[in-house]
């Protein structure tokens, strides 16, 4: 990779401050290699590099805090090609951290990105997780990301997936979370799909501590012909498990939209809810937008915003 293509990278995610902020911890993938990385005290990354991609391993000893988020960059800028991301979490007891993820595929027309996580966050620990996807206008992208998360008594969990730039190809989203007691997990899919993309969320949460909590929360907008179907469960076994199941999608033109929210409640004291949507824009607030004069169009993209902001 040379200093040009790295540049592009850098630039495309906005991390280029981040990377010269000696506070702050990085680490950047280019397909299968590392391009750069900054470790902080208490903060361990290894990161090996693996036939057509990345094995990593990332360590927070107990008690330690990181201020700063931390930032992950991990691209493909050549037309095809696989990219294999392992990855493996470890955040000790009452440690702290925030990761910004950007995967970014500008000029993809046959690339696989693969994540293949396990996540372990430890007792009164907190581990937040964002991931925004850039990818090209072809569609040229398959991404299959998966997790394993384990949730140790009063952890925090907390994950958020954008893919709103560029078309989305197809998308495999796979998490499962474990929470123990007092533990609190908080899942998050916002993704914008057209053409013939292919949207496939299942995540599912086990409240199986007591007084856990968990949300699942999908925004998904399909128009032309893409699809999607979400397929987010909750169970709760424990007393005092508290968890909802929130699924809004958007059709437009000849898409196809499913959502099947599953709630199993196997104890008298919990308490699970869920709520799921699927249709057109709402009428009223496509009415109200152009009284105020944006064309219909303009207005039917405004909703879509707010909805997946």
């Amino acid at each position: 990779m040379n200093n040009l293509d790295a540049e592009r990278l850098y630039k495309t995610a906005g991390i280029e401050e981040a990377l010269n902020d000696p506070q702050t911890a990085h680490l950047t993938i280019s397909h299968d290699k590392v391009v750069s990385s900054r470790s902080l005290p208490g903060l361990e990354v290894i990161a090996k590099e693996i036939k057509d991609g990345v094995d990593i391993k990332i360590v927070l000893n107990e008690g330690i805090v990181i201020k700063n988020p931390v930032h992950m960059c991990f691209g493909m800028l050549k037309k095809e090609g696989i990219q294999r991301i392992l990855l493996d979490i470890d955040i000790k007891r009452k440690a702290a951290i925030s990761v910004l993820a950007h995967c970014i595929f500008p000029d993809a027309v046959k690339v696989q990105h693969i994540m293949d996580g396990k996540i372990k966050v430890g007792e009164g620990a907190s581990y937040l997780y964002f991931e925004k996807h850039i990818h090209a206008e072809t569609g040229g992208v398959e991404v299959y990301p998966k997790a394993r998360v384990f949730l140790s008594d009063k952890a925090r969990f907390k994950t958020e997936f954008e893919l709103l730039k560029g078309r989305v190809g197809k998308i495999f989203i796979d998490y499962e979370t474990t929470c123990l007691k007092e533990s609190v997990m908080e899942m998050t899919a916002r993704i914008s799909g057209r053409g013939d993309d292919i949207i496939n969320i299942k995540e599912s949460g086990l409240l199986e501590g007591e007084g856990s909590r968990g949300v699942l929360t999908s925004r998904v907008a399909v128009r032309e012909n893409a699809r999607a179907e979400v397929f987010n469960k909750l169970i709760a076994t424990a007393p005092y498990a508290r968890g909802h199941v929130d699924c809004k999608e958007i059709v437009q033109d000849k898409a196809t939209a499913s959502a099947v929210p599953i709630v199993e409640v196997k104890n008298p004291k919990a308490h699970i809810t869920h709520e799921a949507a699927i249709g057109s824009v709402d009428s009223k607030q496509l009415q109200t937008l152009m009284s105020r004069g944006l064309s219909e169009e303009e207005a039917v993209e405004t909703i879509i915003k707010g909805l997946l902001s």
